[in-house]
């Protein structure tokens, strides 16, 4: 079993992580160097998190066969953890060869640092340019992040002067590098304590409120109202965005050299606008000959970064109102298969996705109605109950795990009587619990938080590669402090508990703390005590009454502004649920006729066709002479009127708005429909 751990979870982590990444982004549309970008970062912080409990079930074996082979006069004084010479020291079924992980850690933290410091904020601004090469797309990223990038190459100067011309300093190659890495680990503890103090409170909450059938009502009716909101204006920001992109495309003709431009932003177009667009161009029209101001490349690729923006917010809002749509209906009827006689759940619609059959054939509507009325309740009460004190266990030890004499962490007790019977397989899943719960709490966060519409992970395909970089680049750094947290619970790492004992692989990478000892010693330890301020503040809403105090609505259920909500969202839903009855009904009632008439239809359609063809062997000559002449005529007449129908556009009853073509009408305004509705309000009582 040497190794063949540590490939296992490698292999396992790689598809964890591409599922998760698979739900977020979209393969099909977005870019594949975002894609390949994103799963690596995502995936060496996830492979972090995993193997690190077998680097400490490695780190003990080494420790007792260093306790069984040494002697104390060998020790030369230093602390070393002695077993009974009868001992022997059993090999974990995870054990690793030695070498084989100080070379998988520095591979792996210098490539995610690499990611998060450089590549990944470079391809952020590449993602967003509106340029329409390679090279202009490379050139906006570079201007972008000059600033950004200047600032550290500023930093890192001054301080290598400093070094140089102080004699007290002589630090060496391996001293700097310490010194960079407890630089981002330092930045990365300070968010890695404030999204922690988030997420220890309010996913056992959310757990907890998730067994209020009421309360998951009233906030999805909630979430509704914002979210039409949202809707409203994201359509109304792309149909202004259309309007320009339809002047731009009126004015630059097919002769223009800036064409190509305009075509790029037009397949960035949705179709039904890509059509409406395309009519009546006059490819034969010189625009040396027409005196007009053509917009500038520069006013082009603002344009286009508009475009891309407005086109994914515009298709978010409608995935995300069909979902919650969804997930509305399905409480709805939980609240009314509560009361249930017959004891089998009822759903008001049919899903539109086929379901599996082996889930029909087990999860049967009275398995449901027993999980959903019964069964979840309790399963969240008692699930939220275990998370709390997972949450309370994490704060006291953070609070205490500096202190070794007497040991107060909690988790370097539960380490410490483990290592002394050597039980690898209790050690590496309390470790594994360990740091996966607070992974767990520090990623949640990551995927909750909203900063405006700059940075929002969408599930369902909906997230932008803005936004998936962006989450990419904040794993890379709060997974390194966040082990390193986790090792000073644990007391794993030297520094925190004061031991000259072998460290793990992952500590000896990142180098011993002694060279900034304000930094060991003192933000370190002290810094993350602030989580039970940040805890006690989330408990008491207090981050959510201050956005409600600033105008950005939250769920609260002692505000009018909420309650005022729910009321508009619950007659949103209901007006929603109306319009799919009547077409599931107007359905129903199609395939009822067709069931019933469709078979009579097709005998009649076959009698009046045998019919036709024993009377035409009377008079072939003259029927066919009839009826090419008549035909002609008739089907000339019939696909006039049919292209005529088609071409009409709807137009205000306004005679100086109306022209020969709507779309070169300027003061019209560009509908998603097709239509223009005209703004000027002059001559409307013209006749009274």
């Amino acid at each position: 079993m040497s190794g063949a751990a540590l490939g296992l979870e490698i292999v396992f982590v790689f598809f964890l992580a591409l599922f998760l990444l698979h739900r977020y982004g979209d393969f099909k549309k977005q870019h594949r160097l975002v894609i390949i970008a994103t799963l690596l970062a995502w995936y060496l912080c996830f492979l972090i998190v995993f193997i690190l409990p077998l680097d400490v079930s490695t780190t003990i074996y080494n420790r007792c066969k260093l306790a069984v082979n040494s002697s104390p006069a060998e020790s030369n004084g230093s602390y070393v953890t002695l077993a009974p010479s009868k001992q022997k020291c059993f090999k974990p079924w995870s054990y690793i060869p030695n070498g084989i992980m100080p070379i998988f850690w520095r591979v792996v933290y210098w490539t995610s640092q690499f990611l998060t410091w450089i590549l990944l904020p470079f391809m952020q601004s590449y993602a967003r340019s509106g340029g329409f090469s390679i090279t202009g797309k490379i050139k906006t990223a570079l201007i972008e992040n000059a600033i950004y990038y200047g600032t550290y190459l500023l930093i890192f100067g001054a301080f290598l002067i400093y070094v140089a011309v102080n004699p007290n300093f002589n630090l060496q190659w391996n001293q700097l590098q310490t010194i960079g890495i407890a630089a981002a680990n330092t930045w990365g503890l300070f968010l890695l304590v404030l999204l922690l103090g988030y997420g220890l409170v309010e996913i056992p909450r959310s757990h907890w409120n998730g067994a209020k059938r009421g309360y998951l009502l009233m906030k999805t009716y909630f979430k509704a109202a914002k979210l039409m909101t949202e809707k409203a204006d994201a359509e109304e920001n792309l149909e202004d965005i259309m309007e320009e992109v339809r002047k731009v495309s009126e004015s630059i003709k097919y002769n223009h050299p800036l064409r190509k431009c305009v075509d790029t932003i037009l397949k960035k177009c949705p179709t039904e606008y890509q059509e409406r667009m395309g009519r009546n161009m006059d490819d034969y029209e010189d625009f040396d000959e027409r005196q007009n101001s053509y917009p500038s490349e520069k006013s082009l690729v603002k344009l286009h970064k508009q475009v891309i923006y407005s086109v994914q917010r515009h298709r978010r809002t409608q995935v995300q109102w069909q979902i919650l749509l969804e997930q509305a209906f399905y409480l709805e009827d939980v609240a009314k298969n509560e009361t249930s006689a017959t004891r089998q759940f009822v759903h008001t619609f049919h899903s539109q996705e086929p379901e599996n059959k082996i889930i029909q054939y087990f999860y049967t509507p009275t398995v449901e109605w027993y999980w959903e009325c019964l069964l979840r309740p309790w399963f969240y009460r008692v699930l939220a109950v275990v998370l709390a004190m997972f949450s309370v266990i994490v704060v006291w030890s953070e609070c205490t795990f500096f202190s070794t004499k007497p040991v107060l962490s909690l988790f370097a007790v539960f380490i410490q009587l483990a290592e002394k019977t050597y039980n690898y397989i209790y050690i590496e899943m309390a470790c594994f619990l360990t740091i996966f719960f607070l992974s767990i709490c520090v990623y949640s966060t990551v995927f909750r938080i909203r900063v405006f519409n700059y940075y929002y992970l969408a599930s369902h395909h909906q997230t932008d590669a803005y936004s998936l970089l962006f989450s990419g680049m904040l794993f890379c750094r709060l997974t390194p402090p966040l082990c390193l947290n986790f090792l000073g619970l644990t007391h794993m790492d030297a520094t925190i508990s004061h031991k000259n004992t072998q460290p793990t692989a992952y500590t000896s990478i990142m180098g011993s703390m002694r060279v900034l000892s304000f930094i060991a010693d003192g933000f370190y330890i002290y810094y993350p005590m602030l989580v039970v301020i940040l805890c006690i503040a989330t408990y008491f809403s207090l981050g959510t009454r201050c956005l409600n105090l600033l105008g950005f609505q939250q769920f609260m259920g002692d505000s009018e502004m909420t309650s005022d909500l729910i009321d508009e969202g619950k007659e949103l839903i209901r007006r929603e649920k109306r319009k799919r009855q009547r077409q599931e009904e107007g359905e129903n009632r199609r395939r009822e006729w067709k069931e019933r008439y469709g078979n009579r239809d097709d005998s009649t359609r076959n009698r009046v066709v045998h019919t036709d063809q024993k009377e035409s062997s009377f008079s072939e000559t003259n029927t066919n002479r009839s009826l090419s002449k008549y035909t002609r005529s008739n089907g000339r007449t019939e696909r006039d009127r049919i292209e005529l129908l088609q071409d009409a556009e709807p137009l205000d009853f306004n005679a100086d708005s109306i022209n020969d073509d709507p779309l070169e009408s300027d003061s019209g305004r560009y509908q998603p429909g097709g239509r223009y509705l005209s703004m000027s309000r002059s001559k409307i009582f013209d006749d009274v």
